[in-house]
Order: structure tokens, then C-alpha cells, then sequence
């Protein structure tokens, strides 16, 4: 069946890993973005503090079907 779907662009963090990241960034969308159909991870980074790992950051394009 033909559809129309739009995208956005998220970005997710977590203290513990790119996984975490991406999950938060999903669940937080779907309180207020409906009928989500697939994710793509387009970019990966972090920050650093004290030599150390301090942040994970993901950026996500979002797709969802357009509801008349």
C-alpha cells in the first residue's frame, strides 16, 4: 500500500555506550512521535573528560508514516 513517511533527525546520549544512546533517543521520540517505522544511525561521537569516555552521542534519522 502506498504511503507518504517523513523524517527527522535525534540525537541520543548515554553515559555507557552507543546502544544506550540510540535506545534513549527512540523511547523518548515515541512519547511524542507515532507510528515510527525505522531508524538510521548516521553519525557517532563522544566526549571526553579526565582522559576518559564521558558521553556517547548519536545521531538518528527517524522514519513515520504521514496520517491523514
Amino acid at each position: 500500500m502506498p504511503g507518504t513517511y517523513k523524517l527527522v533527525e535525534l540525537v541520543g546520549t548515554s553515559p555507557k555506550s552507543f546502544a544506550e544512546a540510540t535506545r534513549a533517543a527512540i523511547e523518548e521520540a515515541a512519547k511524542t512521535i507515532h507510528h515510527m517505522d525505522w531508524f538510521e544511525v548516521v553519525e557517532q561521537r563522544g566526549s571526553i573528560a579526565d582522559g576518559k569516555v564521558r558521553e556517547f552521542q548519536v545521531t538518528l534519522k527517524v522514519g513515520f508514516k504521514v496520517e491523514r
